[in-house]
């Protein structure tokens, strides 16, 4: 990790989970961490935890929407007038809404869709474009993913969710080839998680938290902290090491 110190990362979705734990690690580190989400309170929080901590980096928090492009595109502007521009790229932030198939919300479907797929492929694109004006050829950009990308989870309550995880299974490939085309050095990796300990349960089932509870409850889940784990493994691998895809589960999830 120590080609690292002193450069920008942007981590979405920072404010809880695993955006938060990849950021505390990245900053641990000694990377310029550009922290986003909706509400910045817990990053603000978070960012003085680390200091606090003496770390060697630092964790910018900064407010944006990523259901609205406009918001994203002056997100990159602002890292680029501040901070010149974008070496690490973590998609992180997503979300599920309970609309199954059969009679789900279009609405939910849609911000299903502009957080999960849109959201990741605008910063995807513009973080390929800071990387490329600045002739930055060793740059990495890792898409959090979800084991629900590479299987269908037998609820009506995820269909739909994991339709748009198997999105950025097809986004990342299709990411490697297109940067393979354009010769440069710069990689790309999807992580996919089982089950994670997070508010992400009781985000989905917000209606029921004796359900979304029960989730973690039934097994000994992963923690937020594995999957940043997985971020430093796959940034620390050696330049000409393309790591693609990491799959992690629990041990007892089942499916």
């Amino acid at each position: 990790m120590e080609r690292w110190k002193g450069r920008v990362a942007l981590v979405t979705g920072a404010s809880v989970g695993i955006g938060a734990a990849v950021a505390r690690s990245l900053v641990q580190q000694g990377m310029k961490v550009v922290g986003c989400a909706r509400n910045v309170d817990k990053i603000e929080k978070l960012a003085a935890e680390c200091q606090s901590a003496g770390y060697s980096g630092t964790l910018i928090p900064y407010k944006c929407d990523l259901s609205n492009e406009e918001e994203i595109l002056s997100m990159f502007s602002a890292i680029k007038t501040l901070h010149q521009g974008v070496d690490v790229c973590i998609n992180n932030a997503g979300l599920a809404r309970n609309e199954p198939l059969l009679n789900g919300k279009t609405d939910g479907w849609r911000n299903m869709i502009d957080v999960n797929v849109l959201a990741l492929a605008i910063c995807t694109r513009e973080a390929y474009q800071s990387m490329k004006e600045r002739s930055v050829d060793d740059g990495h950009i890792i898409n959090i993913n979800s084991m629900g990308g590479h299987r269908m989870v037998p609820s009506a309550d995820e269909h739909f969710y994991c339709a748009t995880k198997y999105a950025v299974t097809a986004l990342t490939e299709g990411l490697r080839q297109e940067l393979r085309e354009a010769n440069t050095h710069i990689r790309a990796t999807c992580i996919s998680p089982g089950i994670v300990e997070t508010e992400f349960a009781f985000r989905h089932h917000n209606s029921d938290p004796e359900k979304a509870a029960a989730v973690y409850e039934s097994i000994k889940c992963l923690k937020a902290e594995d999957i940043a784990s997985a971020v430093m493994y796959v940034l620390s691998a050696p330049p000409h090491v393309q790591i693609g895809d990491v799959q992690m589960r629990p041990v007892e999830q089942v499916s």
